[in-house]
């Protein structure tokens, strides 16, 4: 059921990242879904390589934004410029209009500059002045952003991080990984071709209408919605799952089935996207780490059980 040349884009991209083959198909489940992706990880596991391949594979352009604190909200979406012969404001597009936009260090982007990405992340558009402004379809943020530092950095508030359909963690490779990397590196070529893109923006919203017809049975459904009503009970989190949550994570299982080339979603779909898509909107108290929240997600599965 899954093309061709979807494989060769997972290829493409376990290619660059090595040792990182979960993660990766992950990334192109979110995708596939038409979500947006945050990768989190410590600096120097290939956050930024894994975005600009994945960009630089899909045709239509991408942009990329490096976040700062002083990066202005119309440094993302653009700007109205007065032009003196015309005597009229003009919008000039900013970086946000692309197919592709990467978002490097999102945290080091002040709160105003990250909620200027809100609109477009959910709706496709930007208003300005009273304006709305459509965005090229498909559109796709990659966001990365390092959890460990926080000198000249704003948490992503939870409004922000729920617009994310998944949260990746890249994680360290193994001494092997590591070895491979090293070797590969020494025998490269000092300024390797750039490798052409894969797909077109029209063959991505095929993929997209693809998935979104795979099957996922009405157990499965009920499972979701347990788990994320169980998450809003007193005593598991402070936050729960949000229904975009539920919703998000209906489709990566629908895009898991889709790229092992089944029309139907199973209970190991739905297991593997628990994590990536439900970790990051949970809030608990004092404000723990991912890795806790990811210990509570795997809780809530079990207390509620695989469905018969």
């Amino acid at each position: 059921m899954s093309q061709p040349d979807c494989h060769a884009l997972l290829a493409r991209l376990n290619d660059a990242v090595i040792g990182k083959a979960e993660p990766i198909r992950l990334v192109v489940a979110a995708l596939l879904a038409g979500g947006h992706v945050l990768l989190e990880d410590v600096p120097g596991v290939g956050k930024t390589l894994l975005a600009r391949t994945l960009a630089g594979a899909l045709g239509g352009g991408w942009k990329r934004v490096q976040c700062s604190p002083d990066l202005l909200p119309g440094d993302v979406t653009g700007v109205n410029v007065f032009h003196p012969g015309s005597g009229e404001f003009r919008f000039v597009p900013g970086p946000l209009f692309a197919h592709v936009l990467l978002v490097d260090e999102v945290n080091r982007a002040s709160p105003r500059t990250q909620a200027s990405l809100l609109e477009a992340m959910e709706e496709g558009n930007v208003t300005l002045e009273g304006v709305t402004h459509h965005l090229p379809r498909p559109f796709l943020v990659i966001a990365t952003q390092n959890p460990v530092e926080h000198h000249g950095t704003f948490p992503l508030p939870e409004a922000q991080l729920d617009r994310f359909a998944v949260a990746v963690n890249l994680g360290y490779p193994t001494p092997d990984e590591e070895l491979h990397l090293l070797q590969r590196e020494a025998a490269a070529a000092p300024h390797p071709p750039t490798a052409a893109p894969l797909l077109t923006p029209e063959r991505l919203l095929e993929w997209q209408a693809a998935v979104r017809g795979v099957t996922l049975e009405a157990s499965l459904q009920r499972w979701i919605v347990e788990v994320a009503s169980r998450s809003r009970q007193p005593g598991q989190a402070a936050l729960g799952i949000s229904p975009r949550g539920s919703l998000v994570w209906q489709r990566i299982s629908q895009a898991l089935a889709w790229l092992d080339g089944r029309a139907f979603a199973t209970p190991d779909d739905v297991r593997l996207a628990a994590a990536p898509v439900l970790a990051h909107r949970l809030v608990l108290a004092g404000r723990q780490g991912s890795a806790a929240r990811r210990e509570r997600v795997e809780a809530l599965l079990r207390e509620v059980g695989v469905p018969d």
